[in-house]
């Protein structure tokens, strides 16, 4: 397991541009099994839960050409649909939690569609209900193999489309529906959709393939069924979880950085949520500016006086992905902020971390903690620690870099997996971060 050794205490000062959205990355990657045609997909991110993705699907048969940097076309003209049966399938598709979403395509084009219990975060309980109910309403058989946590869903002829009611607005179980129902006989409704920016994005896409969907953006999507889809190119957002990472060192290492082409428009509620913290945005074009905040900043209560909540919500709401960053930012803010983690019964279990290093947090539940800035006026100290997930590494990450004296940071691939190059890229800011 690597480990990052970072010497805190250091300001960083210049520019940085954000990766291509992970999230989003990981939904428009499996439209490409959805037609025969060529698909060019740009600003992909080079992390390796995206580059399993990428290899999962040329083990399926993917011809893919890399034409550069983050972009990528492929052709899915002759796929190996019998691999899904493969042992090594099972364990390639079993250590990535995105693969769920190749089941939907898979289906719709051929049938069926395999996948074993797939990994990813150990953050709580992650359902599957939502996209293999989906599956079951637009006609298709379950099957799981209980033994070995293989799950399928198979059809003879095509998918028929219907009305459905989500139990829950999943983005993952939304886009595995949607690319479904592109291919099916009739209309499809779907009620209680996620509206995620990654969603809306998938469903541009898919529109650009000549898919029928209307209602994109709303929780109310309407998809008329089509023969066929056809090739397209399509460019991935930015990744507002890195823009809001970044947003957070900044004020937590009190550095002036400017963080480029964010796509303002898509960013929704992350910018006002880390203004009620007391940190200062400056939008500039489409770059957010934020300033060094010599004189740390100030947590906003709520209009009767009350400790301010900041809580994670489907979209529009905030975005669960932020709260480890929300977390530890205010660990070093003027006043106090309760965190309610309302999706994920594990996420706030790094926080013991984070009080070994001097951090004032008091876990109420697996769901709430209370955190009491010190203003500064007590900086964090340096420990060797270890990323037990990806929001919660970089939040980790970020505490080192604030903290007094040189920290370690083990089993840095959980960080790898949603975060490129970030070393290399934080000692273009002047960071004093090593590699082993």
């Amino acid at each position: 397991m690597g480990t990052f050794k970072i010497e805190g205490g250091i300001r960083l000062k210049g520019d940085v541009h954000p990766q291509g959205a992970k999230n989003e990355a990981l939904q428009v990657l499996c439209p490409v099994l959805l037609t025969s045609e060529k698909v060019r997909v740009t600003n992909i991110p080079d992390i390796i839960d995206v580059n399993k993705l990428i290899a999962l699907l040329g083990n399926l048969g993917v011809k893919i050409q890399k034409n550069g940097a983050g972009d990528y076309t492929f052709q899915a003209d002759e796929i190996n649909i019998n691999y899904l049966e493969t042992e090594a399938f099972k364990k390639e598709g079993g250590s990535l939690r995105g693969s769920i979403m190749i089941v939907g395509p898979l289906l719709a084009r051929f049938g069926k569609g395999y996948i074993p219990k797939p990994g990813g975060d150990k953050i709580g309980r992650r359902r599957l209900d939502t996209h293999f109910e989906g599956f079951i309403n637009l006609g298709a058989k379950f099957r799981y193999e209980r033994a070995d946590h293989f799950y399928g869903v198979e059809i003879e002829g095509r998918l028929q489309g219907t009305y459905m009611l989500l139990d829950e607005a999943s983005v993952t179980g939304t886009a595995n529906i949607v690319m479904a129902a592109v291919l099916a006989e009739g209309t499809t409704t779907i009620y209680n959709a996620a509206c995620e920016p990654y969603l809306q994005q998938l469903c541009k896409m898919l529109n650009s393939m000549g898919a029928k969907i209307t209602g994109v953006g709303s929780n109310l999507l309407t998809i008329e069924g089509v023969e066929s889809l056809g090739g397209c190119e399509h460019r991935i957002l930015p990744d507002m979880v890195e823009i809001g990472s970044w947003i957070g060192l900044a004020a937590m290492t009190q550095s002036e950085i400017t963080i480029k082409n964010v796509s303002w428009d898509n960013l929704g509620v992350i910018p006002n949520v880390f203004r009620k913290l007391g940190i200062t945005l400056e939008r500039r074009g489409d770059d957010i500016h934020i300033p060094a905040h010599n004189d740390g900043y100030e947590v906003r209560t709520d209009i009767d006086g009350s400790i301010l909540t900041i809580a994670d919500a489907p979209w529009p709401g905030f975005t669960p992905d932020l709260l480890s960053i929300i977390l530890v930012v205010a660990t070093q803010a003027k006043g106090d902020v309760l965190i309610h983690q309302k999706m994920f019964e594990s996420r706030l279990f790094f926080v013991d971390k984070l009080i070994d290093m001097g951090a004032k947090i008091m876990l109420c539940d697996p769901h709430r903690a209370v955190v009491m800035g010190h203003d500064f006026k007590s900086q964090l100290k340096a420990t060797t620690m270890s990323s037990p997930d990806i929001r919660a590494g970089i939040s980790l990450l970020i505490a080192a870099l604030s903290a007094k004296g040189t920290s370690t940071i083990q089993n840095i691939e959980q960080i790898d997996r949603g975060y490129e190059r970030i070393d290399e890229r934080l000692r273009a800011l002047g960071a004093n971060i090593i590699r082993a």
